[in-house]
């Protein structure tokens, strides 16, 4: 990596954890609670077989229950670090900073200013999380301002792949009328916000996220970085799915983008999964939605007979990695999945 420049590394990198909060908010997930947490030790298991989990739960009398839950498994325990907040929610990959390295090679912590995806009153918890990572991990703290003001931003709004080029959508990031996260701002006015705290140089603007994403428009579970040069896009075949044509679009608009390195993208199609109806609404089912580790990959999976070929392309993309299907037809009720529900911590030393 250069001496003179900040960086926001992909997720492929090394990481020294992964950080998850214990679900909590019960009206995420009505009347499925229980199994939610059968769904959060099993990737709590996953995890610690290859890098530590900081597990964020709300008192000493939270952390007990868990640890007896998990002692059912055989995991090691030391493989966890617990961290006493209140949250309300368990959405990790919104509320946790953003992680890049300053001008020195160290990593810092950018908070971005969460108001509950500009939808949702209760989130005065959840932004008490980036001080409280950074804190413990006992990294600098970085407020992300604009001419004085708090930016808005959530961590599944964007992706980014480790050399300078970051993706996102207009539908999140620029809407003048719906869930607004910063008013007035401009593709320009992004573009400075995140040259100067991430160290981006470009920046390709897809269109909407898909049908039913409660965030309107997070690119998390659209299109995703797999390499340096190459993403995965959601893909839908079916030209009667509400899915279709916004995602024929986007594939459109990355076949006329290009790199840091002004060179073309590769890009991977990976289906999506049947819809899924709860009360009326179609909910955001999508393997897109995937983790990077160490040396795994966790993919969300929906008992659908895409699932196989899902996980083979992951498989295909990540041979190095374990490839992993867990299962989160219950988890996607409460509008997220694996990435929503984590956040990676790169690297403290490299």
């Amino acid at each position: 990596m250069s001496t003179n420049t900040i960086r926001t590394c992909a997720e492929w990198e090394k990481q020294e954890g992964i950080i998850l909060a214990w679900p909590q908010n019960k009206s995420d997930w009505p009347g499925k609670i229980e199994a939610i947490y059968f769904v959060y030790q099993e990737i709590i298991k996953n995890i610690t077989e290859h890098e530590k989990v900081f597990l964020i739960v709300s008192s000493e009398d939270q952390k007990n229950f868990v640890q007896d839950l998990l002692k059912k498994y055989p995991l090691d325990l030391n493989q966890i670090d617990f961290l006493i907040q209140k949250t309300n929610r368990s959405w990790t990959r919104d509320t946790c900073p953003i992680f890049s390295y300053n001008e020195n090679n160290k990593l810092i912590a950018n908070s971005f200013k969460f108001n509950g995806w500009a939808k949702y009153s209760n989130y005065k918890e959840d932004q008490k999380i980036p001080s409280l990572i950074a804190s413990h991990l006992n990294i600098p703290l970085k407020q992300v301002v604009y001419k004085n003001k708090p930016v808005v931003l959530e961590g599944g709004s964007i992706d980014v792949n480790g050399k300078g080029t970051l993706i996102t959508t207009e539908e999140c990031l620029l809407s003048e009328n719906i869930q607004i996260r910063n008013k007035n701002f401009t593709k320009d006015t992004y573009f400075e916000v995140f040259k100067e705290y991430l160290g981006i140089s470009n920046i390709i603007w897809l269109n909407n996220g898909i049908i039913g994403d409660d965030t309107h428009g997070h690119v998390d579970d659209l299109c995703r970085f797999v390499s340096p040069d190459m993403v995965i896009l959601a893909s839908e075949d079916n030209p009667h799915s509400p899915n279709y044509l916004n995602l024929q679009q986007n594939y459109e608009i990355l076949l006329d983008s290009t790199l840091e390195t002004q060179k073309k993208i590769n890009i991977i199609k990976i289906p999506m999964p049947k819809q899924i109806i709860y009360e009326d609404t179609c909910l955001p089912a999508s393997y897109a939605n995937f983790l990077v580790l160490n040396n795994l990959v966790l993919v969300p999976t929906f008992n659908d007979e895409k699932d196989y070929e899902a996980l083979g392309i992951f498989k295909e993309i990540f041979f190095e990695r374990k490839v992993i299907g867990i299962h989160a037809l219950d988890l996607v009720w409460g509008l997220g999945t694996l990435h929503c529900s984590s956040h990676e911590i790169p690297k403290i030393n490299i």
